[in-house]
């Protein structure tokens, strides 16, 4: 082994833990150091909106390595000193710390940061955001001593906090942009079904409007209510890609992610991506894609794991996401980038499945509580079929 023989991960998400994993699986024997900026191992963040905030899920329900995981595996971490150099031609990462390492393959899995709109007060004490483990602790802890929460945005992360805060005995009001929830992502159809779920679960819904302000009395100002008195307001205004790194190496971006080929490839030998800050070509679409999915983040580390130890790995598999809104599960599974039409099923109870197509072929599909029907339309639309 050479001084630079290591496999060097940047991020302390989930595509870095996947990626390391899956390396030594496939036989990877170079030294492995994963790098994160944040104080924490890899942990899981799903449940950060959820069971973690509603207080069901503790400290120990966190951590996505099992006790002796890294150890065990000879990886080591090393955590609270981002990585602020990449340096391509010499194969080598400067942290902030000033400690630089060199690397035979390097993994960009930086992730994504909340967006704080341009708006007056928002820095104020009581906006919040949730994103990483210690931001979830400060949500927790705030919600306690709140009678009301305001959450901006109605996106999944939105939207399943704010059932989580409704049922600590919170009131709470969600402030969408859209004329319903999600609307431009999954239709109206399925952002009419998300809207009676959040109102059964008695949270007010303020469509087409938007945060416009937080003054010093805890009061804020909107495009639908000119002052609105609350004690806290979550920022749920999604996300901006970390791609600063690559940018300054002069690797190949696109809006701020890393241009990676089918395998986690950058323009530069060597250098990999994956997760958020990744905008990979994708095998079975033959078209790159943005996807801000957990699930998706965990399947990209893996693929660039693959690839680093040489085993051959390439994205194939759609997209897609699980959400759990109070009790209701929610599964879907598309290219992410449009449909034409989005037809409903209704099934028995309150099952439903909405089928997303583009020129006669399915694209996309949403579940609940319709196993066959995700299982089918993931096939469909990996193969480019017409549901018919």
């Amino acid at each position: 082994m050479t001084g630079n023989d290591r496999f060097v991960l940047v991020g302390g998400g989930p595509a870095a833990y996947a990626a390391a994993r899956a390396y030594r699986d496939a036989g990877g024997d170079a030294d492995v150091l994963l790098l994160s900026a944040d104080i924490e191992p890899p942990y899981e963040r799903p449940p950060l909106s959820k069971e973690f905030l509603r207080g069901e899920a503790g400290e120990d329900d966190l951590p996505l390595a099992p006790a002796g995981f890294y150890r065990e595996h000879r990886i080591d971490v090393e955590l609270g000193d981002p990585v602020v150099t990449l340096d391509p031609g010499e194969r080598t990462v400067t942290t902030a710390a000033g400690r630089t390492v060199g690397y035979s393959h390097c993994l960009l899995a930086t992730g994504a940061e909340p967006v704080r709109p341009p708006i007056p007060g928002a820095d104020h004490p009581a906006i919040r955001t949730l994103r990483s483990a210690s931001s979830g602790r400060e949500l927790r802890e705030a919600a306690k001593n709140a009678r009301s929460v305001v959450v901006a945005g109605a996106g999944f992360i939105g939207c399943e906090a704010a059932i989580s805060l409704s049922r600590l005995g919170v009131q709470v009001t969600v402030l969408c942009p859209e004329e319903e929830p999600q609307q431009r992502r999954l239709g109206s159809v399925a952002g009419r079904k998300l809207h009676r779920w959040l109102r059964c679960e008695g949270v007010s819904v303020l469509t087409d409007t938007r945060l416009l302000g937080v003054d010093d009395g805890y009061r804020i100002r909107t495009e639908l209510v000119p002052l609105l008195d609350t004690d806290l307001v979550l920022l749920a205004t999604g996300i901006r890609p970390r791609g600063e790194l690559a940018e300054r190496a002069g690797i190949s971006t696109s809006q701020g992610r890393v241009c990676v080929d089918e395998h986690m490839r950058s323009s530069e030998p060597g250098v990999l991506a994956a997760g958020d800050v990744a905008l990979a070509f994708h095998a079975s679409a033959r078209r790159p894609l943005v996807v801000e999915h957990w699930d998706d983040a965990l399947t990209m580390g893996a693929i660039a794991g693959r690839t680093a130890a040489g085993a051959e790995a390439s994205w194939t598999a759609p997209p897609g996401f699980r959400s759990v809104l109070g009790d209701r599960y929610l599964k879907y599974a598309a290219w992410g980038d449009g449909f034409d039409e989005a037809e409903l099923v209704q099934h028995d109870d309150e099952a439903f499945t909405v089928w997303y197509t583009r020129d006669g072929v399915v694209v996309g599909v949403l579940t609940h509580d319709a196993d066959a029907d995700h299982e089918r339309g993931v096939a469909l639309v990996e193969a480019g079929r017409p549901r018919h």
